[in-house]
């Protein structure tokens, strides 16, 4: 063992974190990934990355500073460029005399200091904090793809040009390309990264917004506040990447742009909308890989569960999802097919768009422009032997018959419709033109649902149940509820992921007959709860209940659906 290596093996020992089979695995361990030994520590899960900091800054002489308290000084940030910061992924904090004040994650990293020395023209104090801090912080401070700008502004370039078209990016290969390019593509990795199912670029008057919606909840992006200067080059991209006309700015468009990141295919769809300040372009994100939510991680009770596993083996029928967009219903169709997909079946599905791909069954993409229609997919559907169709949404009468003469005819039919309740989808059918009597014959059931914020584990609390808050003729199973705090792993929003509420209604005999005399959705829902239906509010107390969400966001979610 060398010097250093000596020198390295006490300094661990002085942590307390360490045995001496780990701290032989450490100093053997790959350190080229830039991320150094406080990342080698996180990576081969001996310690935290946060707690090896805070041991190894005192018996360095260095401080440990703590981000979300600390604030960097507008002087520190005017006096190290962008492109340092990103570069070395640090953070400038304050300056004293001919001093700068940075926080690293590898107290080790020389190469880090003598480059932000040269960058600053200052002499350098090192304070330690964990490196995803960092990363936050320069992101919140400097903007995301702050580096990127930075250079374009450095460089006078203003302008993207019309590149031949690119049917595949991939995001992860960012050094060969412009500053712009880079810039996007990192707008639209960190929006992966943070699990946003959209992105929206908006020009304002005196900004260009860009905003993340994550949860169902819009959240506005850090960016360089020169950003306002390159919105026509940012826009005009994202128009070359989804093969539009860039010189077309005064109609609505649409495209789609494919892109691979982490090695993941995802498929984005692109709208433009001309508003009086430029072109607002809306992102969709959508992850082409199978990681199916299984049909019993759904969330669903007992009783609901056991009832969409009897309608889902049906030889026949139409099962229907309702709810507003955003609810979710796509995501429990998937959990449904990939639950009865099978050799022995044939599944086919007409979907606008194609969300996800999976193995085993044939996917139509709908396409309205040529003629490919719901309607017509699901006609050609019925000359190719299929056992089971799915068909993205009912829209029109046409689509509604030929679902119910479908499933009339042997075939198990699974589609969308967007209905407050389950109880509203039955009017919803008829008024398309659909006759009462075969939609009680051939509707076997519909579910009904809602995304609701889940409460982060980490940080929730107990908090007593209001009285003002209990809605239900019953009492209350318990006298407390669960509310959001705040932590690093939620983003301090007290929210982290969703999931879905339900209101599963059976087609029995008594409501077939209600359905054929056109009896209202009201008389239809109450004869469904006599017989054990749970509304989307009960279900959702459930799951107040139980810690998975808030009062205020069930109150939120069903509004509309009481």
């Amino acid at each position: 063992m060398n010097a250093q290596d000596t020198f390295l093996a006490n300094l661990l020992r002085k942590t307390g974190l360490f045995t001496e089979p780990q701290l032989q695995t450490l100093l053997s361990a790959d350190l080229s990934d830039g991320k150094g030994l406080p990342g080698a520590v996180a990576r081969l899960e001996i310690a935290k990355e946060r707690v090896f900091l805070e041991k190894l800054a005192p018996l360095l002489g260095m401080g440990f500073v703590d981000l979300e308290a600390v604030h960097p000084t507008d002087e520190a940030i005017r006096l190290l460029p962008a492109r340092a910061v990103t570069q070395y992924n640090a953070l400038p904090l304050a300056v004293e005399g001919d001093t700068l004040s940075v926080a690293l994650a590898d107290p080790l990293n020389t190469i880090a200091a003598d480059g932000i020395r040269l960058a600053s023209g200052k002499n350098i104090r090192v304070c330690l904090a964990p490196a995803e801090e960092i990363d936050k912080a320069i992101k919140k401070y400097y903007g995301v793809g702050a580096e990127a700008i930075d250079q374009l502004i450095k460089d006078g370039r203003y302008e993207v040009s019309d590149e031949a078209n690119i049917s595949k990016i991939d995001v992860n290969e960012m050094g060969q390309e412009a500053s712009i390019v880079r810039f996007v593509n990192q707008i639209i990795a960190e929006a992966d990264r943070q699990g946003a199912t959209d992105i929206h670029v908006e020009p304002m008057e005196d900004e260009l917004r860009i905003r993340y919606r994550i949860d169902g909840m819009l959240h506005k992006v850090d960016v360089p506040p020169q950003l306002n200067r390159l919105k026509a080059a940012i826009i005009s991209r994202l128009k070359v990447m989804a093969n539009l006309d860039i010189a077309e700015k005064r109609l609505p468009m649409d495209g789609r742009i494919g892109i691979r990141l982490n090695g993941e295919d995802i498929d984005i769809r692109v709208s433009t909308c001309p508003t009086a300040y430029g072109e607002s372009v809306s992102l969709r994100l959508l992850q082409k890989a199978g990681n199916f939510v299984q049909l019993k991680d759904l969330g669903m009770s007992p009783r609901d569960l056991a009832l969409t596993e009897k309608l889902i083996s049906r030889p026949n029928g139409i099962i229907l999802v309702t709810g507003p967009t955003g609810s979710g219903k796509s995501t429990s169709l998937y959990a449904f097919l990939h639950e009865i997909n099978k050799v022995s079946v044939r599944i086919m599905t007409a979907e606008d768009p194609i969300e996800y791909e999976m193995k085993g069954i044939n996917q139509v993409l709908v396409r309205s422009d040529i003629g490919l229609t719901f309607a017509r997919a699901l006609r050609a559907f019925l000359r190719q032997d299929p056992d089971i169709i799915m068909v993205g949404e009912i829209r029109d009468g046409e689509t509604a018959e030929i679902a119910i003469n479908a499933s009339l005819t042997g075939h198990l039919v699974f589609s969308t419709l967007h209905t407050n309740d389950a109880a509203g989808a039955f009017a919803r059918l008829i008024d398309m033109g659909a006759e009462p009597f075969l939609v009680a014959s051939a509707v076997a059931g519909v579910l009904a649902q809602r995304l609701a914020r889940r409460l982060c584990p980490k940080c929730r609390q107990q908090v007593p149940l209001k009285e003002a808050w209990w809605d239900q003729p019953q009492p209350p199973p318990q006298d407390f509820v669960y509310a959001p705090g705040g932590c690093d792993a939620c983003s301090h929003t007290g929210y982290r992921g969703r999931g879905a509420i339900f209101e599963l209604l059976g087609v029995s005999e008594q409501i077939g007959s209600l359905i054929i005399g056109r009896h209202s959705s009201a008389e239809i829902r109450k004869a469904a709860m006599a017989e054990g239906m749970a509304t989307l509010r009960q279900d959702g107390w459930r799951k107040v209940f139980n810690g998975f969400t808030s009062v205020e966001e069930l109150m939120r979610v069903t509004e509309d659906a009481k």
